[in-house]
């Protein structure tokens, strides 16, 4: 089986991932008491759904009991600049960099059926050898990536609990092909963020209440993704520009001086997702949304989440002129963007001025 774990991680290469490490379901053992205790703080906030198979999610042998190892994967995402840049554009959007082109969930996805084609085909030549089973997976079922991640040797869970790489930095998805074939394994990865908190300190909303723990309640990427209504008004001010997902945590770790620009084009930002102008994304209707966003990742939350994180950003842009957009949106037919339109009002208002 060596050799053929030496001829996946070339094919692997050649599919176009970064890196391909294996390990076996049952490695690891911490992760049920880990999640036990993440969700018996309330941290997952409104995502019930990962209180939901939580005997899945705890160990991943019991996900398919068939499968002898796991296959993961790294994806490179890696940005041609430093996300960090727009955040000084008031009046522009920041958008997460893995959400300025198509949506990675696809990508990622095609690319681990054409490996496991691959495999199940090569193992199937190999003398005396039936042909193994896979299962492929990314962010689509109750599979604890990360720290199967670690176990294989991609990475370690820093102290924002992302995988965190010495060759490729914190920008990479994760993929999984679960096996019934028995491949050898790999060394997991050990901690290797020292005496470092960068990531923590970079957090605009201290969303980790201690390192390697994370409230996703106060993450921006839950408050402008997961989060259905209004935002708390004490975390509005803190989102700066922020209109889906925030990457100052990944940006701000060291270990990215490593990282390289993605080689998929399909990851490769589009212009008018690099800093677009907040009024110009406010005045989305439903289908402009959805024609805007057709194969991105942004499309999922819906036009109505969208503008809401619009008219926050809006808020704290200080740009007087922006005052009429949101007062244009007051009369949204939808309650939360009108609770936002009038929050941005009031917001621009103290800035400028009663008369500004």
């Amino acid at each position: 089986m060596n050799d053929l774990k030496a001829r996946l991680v070339d094919e692997a290469a050649e599919v176009g991932f970064a890196a391909c490490r294996i390990c076996r379901p049952g490695d690891v053992p911490q992760v049920a008491e880990r999640l036990a205790a993440f969700l018996e703080a309330g941290y997952h906030g409104q995502m019930g759904w990962m209180a939901e198979r939580t005997h899945w999610r705890g160990n991943p042998a019991a996900l398919w009991p068939e499968a002898r190892s796991v296959i993961m994967l790294a994806e490179n995402y890696g940005p041609e600049q430093d996300p960090r840049t727009v955040l000084a554009q008031r009046e522009r959007a920041a958008i997460s960099v893995y959400a300025q082109n198509r949506d990675y969930h696809d990508v990622v996805k095609k690319k681990l059926k054409r490996l496991g084609r691959w495999l199940i085909d090569a193992a199937s030549r190999e003398a005396g050898s039936e042909a193994p089973q896979i299962k492929v997976f990314v962010d689509t079922a109750p599979v604890m990536e990360k720290p199967l991640g670690q176990a294989a040797g991609l990475g370690w869970q820093g102290k924002h609990t992302n995988l965190v790489s010495r060759e490729l930095g914190s920008w990479f998805f994760l993929g999984a092909i679960f096996t019934t074939l028995e491949l050898p394994v790999d060394g997991g990865e050990r901690d290797h963020c020292g005496s470092c908190r960068a990531c923590l300190d970079a957090c605009p909303t201290a969303a980790f209440p201690a390192p390697y723990r994370l409230d996703a309640r106060r993450c921006i990427s839950y408050l402008t993704i997961e989060h259905d209504g209004p935002v708390d008004t004490d975390l509005r001010g803190l989102l700066g520009n922020r209109i889906y997902g925030c990457d100052d945590c990944l940006a701000a770790c060291p270990w990215n001086k490593f990282a390289e620009v993605a080689s998929e084009v399909k990851y490769h930002a589009r212009e008018d997702l690099l800093s677009p102008p907040l009024a110009e994304l406010a005045g989305l209707d439903d289908a402009g949304f959805r024609a805007r966003f057709s194969g991105s990742p942004i499309k999922r939350i819906g036009r109505n989440r969208f503008v809401r994180n619009v008219l926050y950003a809006i808020g704290n842009s200080g740009r007087v002129e922006l005052r009429g957009v949101a007062q244009g949106l007051c009369g949204d037919a939808d309650e939360t963007v009108c609770d936002a339109a009038r929050w941005a009002v009031a917001q621009l208002a103290d800035a400028g001025g009663a008369g500004g």
